[in-house]
Formats: C-alpha cells, structure tokens, sequence
C-alpha cells in the first residue's frame, strides 16, 4: 500500500513550519526523563530524572488544563522505552453518503467513533469493537485511509503523544443505538455536521478522510 503526505490545510502547513510548540517540548522532556529512568543504573542519575520528570509534568500541567494530581495518576512509573498512545477511529458512510458520528458524554459534542486501543486487540478488532460499542452497528474494515499524528494537526493542547488511526469502514449488520457512555449517534451529511469534539476529530479531518474514502486509488496519508 502506497503511503503520500501530500494533504495539508493552510492551517496545518503553518504549524508544522513552527520549529516544536511548548507543549510538545515538554512532552519530549517527559519522554527523555522517562527512557533515562529505564535506563539508568545509579542512585544519582535516578533521581536527576525523576526531578525532571516531575518538572515535566508540573509545565504539563499549567499548559494542558489538566491539573498536576491527575497528570501523575494517569502516567504510571514507566518500566519499559516510553512510546506513542494509539487512538482508533472508524469512518462509516452509508448508503447515503452520511457520516457515522456518536456523541460524547464528556463533552457532549460528536466525533467519529473510536477510542484507544486496547492491549490484546487488533487494529482492525479496536476499530469495530469500538463502533459497535458506541452506534450498536455491526462493521468490517475496509482499508486504512490515514495515520494522524495529533501534534502536526490543530487539536486542543493534550498532554500525551497520540497516532490517530483512522479506517474507512462499512456496515453490515446490527442497530444503530448509542452506548451506554455516549449520549447519542447518527449519520450527518459532510456540509451539516453537528459540533465536533475537537480533542477526538477535527473539520479537516473529516472532510480529508471522506474525500480519501470517496477515492478506491487513494494512498495511505500519513502524519
């Protein structure tokens, strides 16, 4: 399979242009304090690290929104190399080219359905359970129609580094109903989508992913 990374809005151009924003150099320092702590063999490196480590998360926290206690209950003490967070997403049309989308309960805004992936699944198994979970439709993958990686699209600042998984998907059973987590789910026409979860899919996004999906000879986009 082909991969291009020729898709790029004005928006998205500029920021990458941008040499790294806070956020994601914070991030790096995390990541690099956390890969020393694995690595490192005596008492005096070790406690260089986890100080910066705590700084890390202590500049995380005043740019995120997220607050620091909640910040150091979600990164458990790092064992192993440090690496990305997966999000899975499922893109489904149906017959008339409407746009599957759920509602979430945090937000109570809509996105394509999805979340992360789970340890034990597939990328294909993530993606349907997680449409089925959240719509009650029945679907198989298609084909993978882009990989985004969050920092090189205008999402709201996030403190964890996440690759966006995003599969064009078709329907092939079930009923469409939300879960029990989200607080709704439809089809919408891309020229009326409701108002978007911008933490889980973008405008651009969608309107990129479904002209992908419109196209059977389109490449994997890729960042």
């Amino acid at each position: 399979m082909g991969i291009t990374a020729k898709y790029a809005t004005a928006e998205n151009k500029k920021r990458m242009r941008q040499p790294h924003n806070v956020l994601e150099l914070i991030k790096r320092i995390k990541a690099l304090s956390d890969t020393g702590l694995v690595y490192a063999e005596d008492d005096y490196n070790k406690e260089r690290y986890n100080e910066l480590k705590t700084i890390s998360l202590q500049l995380m926290a005043q740019v995120s929104d997220e607050s620091l206690e909640k910040l150091e209950d979600f990164f458990m003490p790092v064992t192993d190399y440090p690496t990305v967070k997966v999000d899975v997403r499922g893109f489904v049309l149906n017959e008339s080219d409407e746009i599957l989308m759920a509602k979430e309960s945090i937000d109570g805004k809509w996105t394509i359905p999805g979340g992360w992936a789970d340890i034990g699944d597939t990328p294909s198994e993530a993606v349907i359970k997680e449409i089925f979970e959240e719509t009650g439709l029945v679907a198989k993958v298609v084909r993978l129609l882009a990989v985004y990686d969050k920092k090189c699209h205008p999402h709201p600042p996030q403190p964890f580094y996440i690759y966006k998984l995003n599969f064009l998907c078709k329907i092939i059973g079930g009923g469409l109903k939300h879960g029990f987590d989200m607080q709704g789910a439809g089809f919408f026409p891309l020229n009326r989508l409701p108002e978007l979860s911008e933490d889980r899919i973008l405008r651009s996004q969608i309107q990129h992913l479904y002209k992908l999906s419109k196209d059977p000879n389109s490449t994997v986009y890729v960042d």
